[in-house]
């Protein structure tokens, strides 16, 4: 691994190596391959017998000695290709569900990289703070040799400077953990090495709610996942209705005398079928049953479009005021900041201002400089959180395409 990973290869390893999205498209080619199944005939039935013993005297041909039958039930009813059909909607639910990982897995791994792109910022700025923080109270001891401040002025500099290399080993842990989760997400050893993220610009163009919206519909995958249930309802309905019908068997039977000279002393042929009307009540039931589950199926899909608005309309939210947040501090605070500790440090130098001024401003600074990279991470999560609301790529990350069902 190199010493910087980027967005874009973290997103190409987890999609080809994470083993939940491995499961779950390994799941989705074990449902394609059960329509075939479905689809197929019943099995050819081939029954033989022969006589091991007879123990009376008979005359010739009066009984068979062999019987081969050959038989094969017609499924004139189309009873197989409604339960393909079935069997194909809970192919593309389970094809959801693996995409559902897919975009879940995504989010998590790149929330990780931003996490820790945030916590490589975050040691630099407190190390950066740890040497402003040495040369104040190397100030302060100037001052204080030649009787211009007290004892306690470099001292509290010092404690301060204490406090920051605290904080490194905490952030130094933050480090490791996100790390660890993006090797575990990669399919890697936690312990390996993972190169520092590089900087990474997202093309954070949030589109109108009614696009948003419209997006949503047509591609989260619980809403997907809702809709092939109904369709797979739809079927197992039509199957219940078609059970009243029995499918005929075909059967050719060859038999062969006790005394025949010929391979096959004469051939029959019939046809058998169940008879489903002598047991209404079961066959009723089963049509209230898949009546009942079509309801059902109709309501979760009405139940997940209200939680998907809702859950759109909170990750929609969760960005505008992460965004809000990115701009306050880039663009004010962490200026007004910075202002206010070069004024106090000025005012200090000149004396129009105490140590205890200069030391909180400068406090004051690396604070508002700590919560504006934070509020950065924060925010390239909301929008990693947002495509997965969505359930598509919305061209906000370097793009690397999930799975799309054939």
């Amino acid at each position: 691994m190199s010493s910087r990973i980027s967005l874009l290869e973290v997103t190409s390893i987890v999609l080809a190596n994470n083993p939940a999205i491995q499961q779950a498209l390994r799941k989705w080619n074990a449902a394609k391959a059960r329509v075939t199944q479905e689809a197929a005939w019943d099995d050819l039935r081939v029954s033989g017998s022969s006589r091991a013993a007879r123990f009376v005297d008979v005359a010739p041909n009066a009984f068979t000695d062999q019987v081969v039958s050959v038989e094969q039930a017609i499924p004139i009813t189309g009873k197989n290709l409604l339960r393909a059909r079935a069997a194909a909607a809970d192919a593309v639910a389970i094809f959801e569900q693996a995409r559902r990982e897919q975009l879940d897995v995504l989010a998590k791994a790149r929330s990780s990289y931003f996490r820790l792109a945030n916590a490589y910022a975050q040691l630099e700025l407190n190390r950066k703070n740890l040497v402003s923080l040495r040369q104040i109270a190397e100030v302060s001891r100037s001052r204080y040799e030649v009787g211009k401040a007290n004892a306690a002025e470099p001292l509290a500099g010092e404690v301060e400077a204490s406090k920051l290399l605290e904080s490194e080993q905490d952030i130094l842990r933050k480090i490791s953990a996100e790390q660890s989760q993006l090797n575990v997400l990669m399919n890697r050893d936690a312990f390996a090495p993972l190169g520092q993220p590089e900087q990474t610009e997202t093309r954070a163009v949030i589109a109108p709610t009614e696009n948003a919206r419209a997006l949503m519909i047509a591609n989260r995958p619980e809403i997907k996942i809702a809709q092939a249930k109904i369709d797979m309802e739809r079927s197992r309905l039509g199957l219940a209705r078609r059970n009243w019908i029995p499918d005929p068997a075909i059967k050719v039977e060859a038999q062969r005398y006790n005394a025949s000279a010929q391979a096959a002393s004469e051939v029959d042929a019939g046809v058998s079928f169940t008879v489903p009307w002598m047991n209404p009540a079961k066959y009723s039931a089963a049509v209230r049953e898949a009546k009942e589950n079509l309801a059902a199926a109709e309501h979760e899909l009405e139940r997940t479009d209200a939680e998907s608005l809702g859950a759109l309309r909170d990750a929609l939210q969760k960005v505008h005021t992460m965004k809000h947040h990115v701009d306050l501090f880039r663009d004010k605070l962490v200026p007004q900041g910075r202002q206010a500790f070069e004024a106090n440090q000025f005012a200090y130098e000149t004396g129009k201002a105490s140590f205890l001024e200069w030391i909180t401003a400068q406090r004051n600074l690396r604070d508002l400089e700590a919560m504006g990279q934070q509020h950065v991470a924060d925010y390239y999560a909301a929008l990693a959180e947002l495509e997965a609301v969505v359930g598509t790529d919305l061209n906000l990350f370097p793009t690397t395409k999930t799975k799309e069902r054939k």
